[in-house]
């Protein structure tokens, strides 16, 4: 026996999903959940491991020690970047060019705001520094975008700057230089430096960890990632110390941006791989389950306690970004594009000042929680709106482990929202719901469109503590007619799936400008010293692969402009006409993304970064297993007061168990699902059908 365990780690929750290793739909397939246990995360890991344990009926050390390898998501990283709960970190670069990153480029005035803040231009800021200036210091040394050396790096200066950083209390230093990424000889030497003068300095070259041209956006990531590493560095050792006492012999890998996970020892060297690793979980279950019932084109939605989430997979791969923005700040990190929002299950309910009512992005988080938790949480939530409606049971979640007070979510509701609007409690809680609804429905409309495709084309699949109970109102929102809550063992542990089906992936990428067309045989070149890079990092993560898949691409863009287009390359020697091939993908994904003709081939095409993205495929790739076949229909085992509509209010509204329910069940709207993780919400005017595997698909009929 070889288990295949996957663990999210959310804000409020931590779940699991642990996989015998048979890789087939008749394997065992087993899913747990637990609250989270901030700030000590690991705490949260062991128990929920722990009830897998039980559910095996097996002591904890004896499934460790069967276990192939744990893969882990983590929200810990980007936690701490969001709500710059980082250490003092230290910061040198290139005489005359340390202002770059208080100057931010212009960007840091619009990066990552709402159009409503864009609108507001006088109330724009550039408040928000990585560091204080104090902490960001200059060397002598410069080399040329050639990567010639010019002027060599002043060592005795350097030194002098090192020891004021250290005096000062930086917990790390990160190194960005210009043109570094050409030759990164002097940000070496630094090191080297660095590590003379406080040998346990944690340090980060941005040669390394953003070898990409533009210097704002490479010097933000390599301090960024200077700032998580440290902590994810403790957080992941004190984690695998844990497992190792626990019994555990495989692999602790971690899972990163890219929807490909890595090795523990080696995420905290490029820690802000590591930023969306959470997030990029349910995309990765969605390609996996999307094999097994032969959809390629899905829309991810994830709603757990903190966030919504969602992700698209176009033709069996998901879609993926190369840059994203975190806290106004441009990051150089490959990545699956997932975009999110603060509206989860614990998203807090309020009244601006103008009266109208406004979901999240705060959350009540797992403490002290929704009101209804009893755990010290007065505000409402989206929980407690539902608690209200009748769509979660009075006798809790988690299979009951965990109590709701109805008294309490009313007492909120009653409190923070329908007394100042005029409303009874019933209403304001329908308000919360079709608000909740209206705002996913505009996220996903943003996800999909902007990314220049028809939400009509695609399935969505529905996952997430809250998910179930909203994804038929936000689907119906971008006209989507097909919706699939995966459940059956995984439930609102679907993300957790996710991380168990992923493999090991690995990216390397050069910034090397040029023109198109160009000499095959430089790129050859970058793409060779690449592929050497990312065979190594293979060979450091322990593991024997199934087989290695190498991806090359190229960012490109039309000249005199700023928009870049990842265009994928063809495998083996390169030549004239698998340059062009690139440029014409290029152009084509254009046209999808701008519109068409907004091309302009005569202004020439530009070939910036030369990426190489690998992919060890492991042996084992969970699946859900099959589930009995129905002999009869389907019978709910109680019916309650419901309200999905505020016009229509209250319906007595059929409830069903989950493990009552086999394939081919058909249960007419309205109608709820009560699952030990999760509920599920069919409204009327649809139809809920359980699949092969223990599914649910939604389809409206009206």
């Amino acid at each position: 026996m070889a288990y295949v365990i996957g663990v999210d780690v959310g804000g409020t929750f931590t779940d699991a999903v642990l996989d015998d290793g048979t890789g087939d739909a008749a394997g065992t397939v087993l899913a747990a959940k637990s609250p989270s246990t901030p700030p000590d995360y690991s705490r949260g890991v062991l128990d929920v491991l722990g009830l897998l344990a039980e559910q095996l009926g097996r002591p904890l050390p004896e499934m460790l020690a069967d276990t192939h390898h744990i893969a882990h998501g983590t929200t810990s990283s980007l936690n701490a970047l969001v709500m710059g709960n980082v250490p003092p970190v230290g910061f040198l670069t290139t005489k005359g060019h340390r202002d770059s990153i208080f100057i931010m480029n212009v960007e840091g005035r619009y990066l990552g705001r709402s159009p409503h803040e864009l609108q507001h231009v006088l109330g724009q800021t550039k408040d928000h520094a990585l560091l204080p200036k104090r902490h960001a210091l200059e060397v002598t040394e410069r080399i040329d975008r050639d990567g010639t050396v010019v002027v060599g790096l002043d060592e005795q200066e350097a030194r002098a700057a090192i020891r004021s950083l250290v005096a000062d209390g930086v917990s790390a230093i990160a190194v960005s230089l210009l043109w570094s990424f050409r030759n990164p000889v002097h940000e070496r030497r630094l090191r080297e430096l660095i590590a003379e003068e406080a040998p346990d300095l944690f340090v980060a070259l941005s040669s390394e960890v953003s070898p990409r041209i533009r210097e704002f956006a490479r010097n933000a990531t390599t301090i960024m990632s200077t700032q998580i590493g440290p902590g994810l560095r403790d957080y992941l050792g004190t984690l695998e110390s844990a497992l190792r006492e626990k019994g555990l012999t495989g692999p602790l890998l971690v899972m990163q941006s890219n929807g490909g996970a890595v090795a523990a020892k080696e995420a905290p060297a490029a820690a802000i791989s590591t930023v969306g690793s959470v997030l990029t979980g349910g995309v990765v279950g969605s390609v996996a389950l999307g094999r097994q019932l032969g959809h390629r084109n899905i829309i991810s939605t994830d709603v757990g306690g903190t966030t919504f989430l969602a992700g698209l997979v176009v033709d069996g791969e998901p879609v993926r970004d190369t840059t994203t923005v975190i806290n106004h700040h441009p990051i150089n990190v490959p990545t699956l594009r997932v975009d999110a929002i603060g509206s989860g299950g614990g998203a807090i309910a309020w009244l601006d000042a103008g009266g109208n009512l406004r979901i999240g992005p705060r959350s009540a988080q797992a403490v002290p929680g929704p009101a209804c938790y009893g755990a010290g949480g007065t505000e409402p939530t989206n929980t407690d709106a539902n608690l209200v409606l009748g769509i979660l049971p009075e006798k809790g979640l988690l299979g009951g482990r965990k109590p709701l007070s109805l008294e309490l979510a009313r007492q909120a509701i009653d409190t923070q929202i329908a007394k100042p609007l005029g409303l009874s409690v019933e209403e304001a809680a329908a308000a919360i719901y079709t608000v909740q609804n209206a705002q996913t429905g505009d996220l996903l409309r943003k996800t999909v469109v902007e990314s220049g495709h028809d939400p009509r084309n695609f399935v969505l699949y529905a996952f997430g503590g809250a998910g179930p109970a909203h994804c038929a109102g936000y689907a119906a929102e971008v006209g989507c007619e097909t919706v699939v809550v995966p459940l059956g063992p995984v439930a609102s542990a679907f993300s957790a799936f996710g991380l168990a089906s992923s493999d090991i992936v690995l990216a390397a990428e050069l910034s090397d400008p040029t023109v198109v067309p160009f000499d095959p045989q430089r790129a050859e070149r970058n793409f060779a010293e690449l592929e050497q890079q990312v065979r190594a990092g293979l060979e450091r993560q322990g593991l024997a692969f199934e087989k290695v898949e190498l991806h090359r691409e190229i960012d490109m863009r039309y000249s005199m402009q700023l928009a870049e287009v990842t265009a994928p390359v063809a495998g083996g020697p390169l030549g004239m006409p698998e340059i062009e091939e690139a440029a014409a993908a290029f152009e084509k994904r254009y046209a999808e993304l701008y519109g068409k003709d907004a091309g302009f081939r005569e202004a020439g095409i530009q070939a910036i970064t030369f990426r190489v993205r690998a992919v060890g495929v492991l042996p084992f790739s969970p699946e859900l297993p099959e589930v009995p076949a129905a002999t009869g229909e389907a019978t709910p085992f109680t019916t309650r007061p419901v309200c999905l509509d505020a016009a229509t209010g209250f319906v007595d509204t059929p409830v069903y168990d989950y493990r009552e329910l086999r394939a081919g069940h058909v249960l007419a709207g309205p109608a709820i699902v009560e699952v030990p993780t999760t509920t599920v919400v069919v409204p009327g005017g649809t139809t809920g059908t359980v699949d092969h595997l223990g599914n649910l698909t939604i389809r409206r009929t009206a």
